[in-house]
């Protein structure tokens, strides 16, 4: 019996000695577990600020132009305008307000001081501005009626002035900068708070200046002595963002152009010092060393300020569609410019292209495919939950698909369950952790086989493929290149309807008008009184041809719904059949004048300016004015002065007028002169000046206006 308890005891203590063990073991193995949980990726290189990260979340702000320049029909005044030609008697800062809250957009840049100088708030510093003007008696104030508008509607304001003031005496002298500072501190501790201020790249040239009237050259790198001002800025307004395109670098960057678009490889860097070509605007700087996003600021219409004659120029749907997809689609944000009219308003005709983009946007994003469905990863950071792909695809842009560190390869794979269209991908990365992605792919599993549907760079804050319509039951994002381990905040994939584009209208040298649609299945109908074009108007089956003045209105139709595109609209004056180049032997030159604003031609490279286009009309025309468009392909050669003569007998020559092409270099579209009318059969458009200071001279196509 002794011997039978003692086994007993031994047994009973060898289990409580396992228990204790296993015991022990689990604990150790918990607070292993527990110790052992992923840690979040750190930042990774230069990082957005706080002001940056909430500016990017805007995606979408409005740009409002109005000054003394829409009553004289320019783009740049020259500072010397009566200030009461400025009364737009039904201005309506809340109508603004309205339209860019229902276009989605999130604030209003308001250009409160252009380069003429003159001033939309009654500035104590000068008498330039809307005190001395007819509009309000002198009581109004254009920047506190906005300011007030915004708030009601909840949008942000921001402030764009001028650096350069071509009224101001002291301009180019030491004594402007306190004048500058001075406006700077009105306009930033008025009207409450201010999301961006906004500096303009051009700087010193021609101006009134007090009555001076010369051209005064400054270094915009040193003379505004931007350290200080943007202390200036950062102390008024500590949330504020800076936009300038030159000086010391600002928050943000201007992307190189102003037709709407940025780079599809976008990087949100630069370097904190050095020029900055514009292949690295349009790009940024895969390693530089300061977080400055791009901008895309482009207009509504031709130009930044209101003319009447672009009121049919206003862009279509189809365009403002590309507009939208190569700004905030690509890495950027998108400032869209509404010229305000005499009567102080945003035109209908921009009202309604601005909320047919909205309407648009809204269904093509309406639907989220990829929300919540099933989705794998080929690696997850340390297998944890928190970092799993499914965080994706939540609809949380606060969570992110992280993985492992220094893996610069990784896929995600979501699994729809079942056949499933769709034409747009999305992408976004936490850029609070840096910007990592250098290049990735989609793919679609159509049937049993996986097909490629874009390759692409960068990704940034957010990134949108658009491609043609594919039915899968999987995508795979793969990124095939990073920087540092991807961290993916979101993954969007949608189905957006078809939008018909607007049809192309051109005319020929010989007057013979074609009218072409994007979609070859597509039925164009047009009419050529003025009258609106529908499906009952005639069916274009071939070239128009007509010698005289031609008012196109045309439409693309979708046969089997009966869904039409935006219209497009050209006025042609008399055609060119007859037209001549006089002393030119090169043959090229007629691209000059053939119509299509695809062909150009240049002077030859041994002319000096001022460079001479003779044209011989063929006969005698009442004229009232001319056009000019440069060469849409190359940047040289673009003319920014000239002087236009008329003659009856090509010896006794009249000028007709003279002047600049106003902000040509940044918006190269067709220029448009205007003057008394002139009875002459030859003309010349004299070159005198270009944008890059040397003696090319080209002409994309040359026009007149007729009575």
């Amino acid at each position: 019996m002794k011997k039978s308890k003692s086994k007993s005891t031994l047994l009973n203590s060898r289990k409580n000695l396992l228990s204790s063990f296993l015991a022990a073991f689990f604990i150790v193995a918990l607070s292993h577990i527990s110790f052992a949980q992923p840690t979040p990726p750190k930042p990774f290189g230069p990082v957005p600020t706080k002001n940056q990260i909430r500016w990017q979340q805007m995606e979408y702000y409005a740009f409002i132009h109005l000054s003394t320049n829409t009553f004289t029909d320019q783009e740049w005044g020259y500072g010397e305008d009566d200030p009461k030609i400025f009364n737009p008697e039904k201005l309506d800062a809340r109508q603004w307000a309205r339209v860019c809250k229902e276009a989605g957009m999130k604030g209003i840049i308001l250009t409160a001081k252009h380069h003429s100088g003159f001033c939309l708030w009654p500035s104590k510093y000068t008498e330039y501005s809307v005190k001395n003007s007819n509009w309000k008696g002198g009581k109004g104030d254009i920047v506190k009626d906005l300011a007030e508008a915004c708030k009601e509607y909840g949008l942000k304001l921001g402030i764009y002035l001028s650096p350069w003031d071509r009224n101001y005496a002291g301009y180019g002298k030491p004594e402007y900068i306190t004048y500058f500072r001075n406006q700077l501190t009105e306009l930033l501790t008025n009207y409450g708070d201010v999301f961006e201020i906004w500096f303009d790249g051009a700087n010193g040239g021609s101006g009134y200046y007090g009555g001076a009237k010369e051209t005064r050259k400054i270094d915009a790198s040193t003379y505004y002595d931007w350290k200080n001002t943007y202390q200036l800025i950062r102390k008024l307004q500590p949330n504020i963002v800076i936009w300038n395109d030159g000086g010391e670098r600002a928050d943000l960057r201007w992307v190189g152009t102003e037709d709407g678009h940025v780079g599809e490889k976008n990087w949100s860097l630069l370097n904190a010092t050095g020029d900055v070509p514009r292949e690295m605007l349009r790009h940024g700087v895969e390693n530089g060393d300061s977080w400055v996003p791009g901008e895309v600021n482009t207009s509504i219409r031709p130009g930044w300020f209101y003319h009447e004659y672009e009121d049919s120029k206003v862009k279509t749907l189809p365009r403002l569609l590309e507009t939208y997809y190569a700004s905030f689609g690509r890495n950027g944000t998108l400032l869209l410019n509404f010229p305000v009219d005499k009567r102080g308003l945003i035109h209908e005709n921009d009202e309604k292209a601005v909320l047919e983009l909205a309407s648009a946007v809204k269904k093509a994003f309406a639907v989220d495919l990829a929300v919540n469905k099933k989705v794998t990863a080929s690696n997850t950071r340390g297998n944890a939950k928190e970092f799993g792909p499914e965080k994706a695809v939540d609809g949380n842009n606060e969570t992110y698909w992280a993985t492992d560190d220094n893996l610069k390869t990784a896929s995600l794979t979501i699994d729809f369950g079942k056949p499933t269209t769709f034409n747009r991908f999305l992408a976004q990365e936490n850029i609070a952790l840096g910007q990592r992605v250098k290049a990735f792919k989609v793919e679609a599993k159509v049937g049993n086989d996986w097909k490629l549907l874009d390759e692409q760079t960068t990704i940034g804050y957010k990134r949108i493929l658009v491609f043609p319509s594919v039915e899968a039951t999987q995508v795979r994002f793969t990124i095939t290149d990073a920087k540092a381990s991807p961290v993916i905040s979101n993954i969007g994939i949608y189905n957006a309807p078809q939008i018909l584009t607007a049809p192309i209208i051109s005319r020929n040298k010989d007057g013979a008008v074609n009218i072409a649609a994007a979609d070859k299945e597509s039925e164009i109908y047009y009419t050529t009184n003025g009258s609106e074009p529908n499906n009952k108007s005639t069916r274009y089956k071939g070239p128009i041809q007509a010698d005289g003045k031609l008012n196109i209105r045309t439409i693309a139709v979708d046969a089997k719904s009966g869904a039409s595109s935006p219209e497009a609209a050209e006025k042609f004056d008399v055609s060119h059949k007859n037209w001549k180049l006089l002393n030119i032997a090169d043959d090229k030159s007629t691209a000059a004048i053939d119509g299509n604003p695809n062909t150009a031609w240049y002077q030859p490279k041994d002319q000096k300016l001022p460079a001479d286009l003779v044209i011989d009309l063929g006969k005698e025309e009442n004229l009232t004015g001319f056009k000019y468009l440069p060469g849409q392909g190359r940047t040289n050669g673009i003319i920014s002065h000239f002087q236009f003569l008329v003659s009856s007998d090509n010896q006794n020559w009249k000028l007709a007028t003279e002047g600049e092409f106003s902000n040509i270099k940044n918006n190269p579209l067709t220029q448009i002169k205007q003057f008394n009318v002139v009875k002459a059969r030859y003309v010349k458009l004299r070159a005198t000046q270009n944008t890059q200071g040397n003696d090319e001279a080209g002409y994309g196509e040359i026009d007149i206006i007729t009575q």
